[in-house]
């Protein structure tokens, strides 16, 4: 669905909770009710009032995508079943030979469905260290149509200067394709840096509250819009009425959460870098951290993910089992602290070998932070932290 008017807030904290369509066109109540309705009563034969079936289009879908292109400084929005539904329609503009640039640590969803499911199709793809643009420059060939970028990327955090990527994608007729879903259009917009698309999983930060699964996609030009609207009718991978409201409702507090979690997340990764018993800590948000000032330039946070790995002495797996506040947990960016082993969950779709070589090791832990009290949070990783000291 098409935004027509994104510019009419200048403020993100005010257009997270106005943008878009916020009130009911036939009620006037200020939240958008959940049109629970899978078809519409059509007043003639070809004659609707802008309905007919929730696959092709729901009045609290519709919203939710208004809302989301704003955000992102876009033109349309599309809603989806998930975050890999997303990607999947957005792969879906692709076509048989051709070929997909993505960072090497790239989350593990994304790798398994090129891999497993697009290469039936004959589309290909080449991870590429893009923390330097001019690597993913030299990796251009024939076949290569789009750059597909995370920064920060999982579960490493590194970063990818995404306006210089989007330039090179651009020179070379490539489509630039973003996942902000780490950073959400709060703290990021590709769009405004140079993207062609940006995906989100909106499970994570946008939903915020570990309730909904989600994706969004969000185009820069009409011809993208109208393709990925093909796409996402034909296939029918769309959010259903109850989880786009859930989706408007958490992205109203989405700013609020945010400042909470960048709060805590510094606070963490400063505590995690100076106790000895961790050797690495991965966050953008430290001034030591490669990338710091192209994540500085580009976005107005670090986010809340750290990744980080023990000492030699300290164990992983007891690590992971001696938490009692941060549960050990698929996803990230709810109200509530989770850790993860990136090699056996997000990432277990990687080889082994892959995994290793990029440096997404057997002792990597992933922490999302959350909302709770940052002490509290702290308190915890430290006693997990000794308690996985080895005899």
């Amino acid at each position: 669905m098409t935004n027509t008017d994104n510019a009419q807030f200048t403020s993100i904290e005010t257009r997270l909770i106005h943008a878009g369509e916020t009130v009911d066109p036939h009620t006037g109540a200020v939240n958008i009710p959940i049109y629970q309705t899978s078809t519409y009563q059509q007043d003639a034969i070809g004659k609707n009032r802008g309905w007919e079936y929730s696959r092709t289009g729901n009045p609290t879908r519709a919203a939710l995508e208004r809302l989301i292109a704003d955000l992102e400084s876009g033109n349309a929005g599309f809603a989806f079943g998930s975050g890999m539904a997303a990607i999947t329609a957005v792969l879906s503009l692709l076509s048989s030979g051709d070929e997909v640039i993505l960072p090497t640590n790239v989350y593990g969803g994304t790798y398994r469905v090129l891999n497993q499911v697009f290469d039936h199709f004959g589309i290909t793809f080449r991870t590429v260290d893009t923390t330097d643009p001019a690597n993913v420059e030299k990796a251009i060939g024939p076949k290569t149509k789009a750059t597909l970028i995370e920064s920060p990327a999982n579960p490493l955090m590194t970063i990818t200067d995404l306006a210089a990527v989007s330039e090179i994608a651009h020179k070379h007729g490539l489509l630039s394709i973003v996942d902000n879903t780490f950073m959400t259009p709060y703290l990021q917009r590709p769009l405004e840096l140079g993207a062609d698309i940006v995906v989100h999983s909106a499970t994570k930060y946008l939903g915020g509250h570990s309730d909904v699964v989600a994706g969004l996609v969000v185009t820069r030009d009409q011809d993208l819009a109208d393709r990925i609207a093909f796409i996402q009718n034909s296939t029918g991978g769309v959010l259903g009425p109850f989880d786009s409201f859930l989706l408007i409702r958490g992205i109203k507090t989405l700013g609020v959460r945010m400042d909470r979690h960048l709060e805590n997340a510094d606070f963490i990764a400063r505590a995690l870098r100076d106790n000895p018993a961790v050797s690495h800590v991965y966050y953008p948000g430290l001034a030591d951290f490669k990338g710091y000032e192209t994540n500085k330039r580009q976005a107005s946070g670090a986010g809340a993910m750290i990744s980080f790995e023990l000492a030699r002495g300290y164990s992983a797996p007891t690590f992971f089992t001696s938490t009692k506040l941060v549960a050990l947990a698929e996803s990230l960016g709810g109200v509530e602290s989770l850790v993860c082993h990136p090699a056996s969950m997000t990432h277990a779709a990687i080889p082994k070998a892959e995994r290793d070589r990029v440096g997404i090791t057997d002792g990597l832990i992933r922490l999302s932070v959350g909302i709770e009290d940052k002490h509290d949070i702290l308190a915890d990783i430290e006693q997990a932290i000794e308690a996985s000291r080895k005899d």
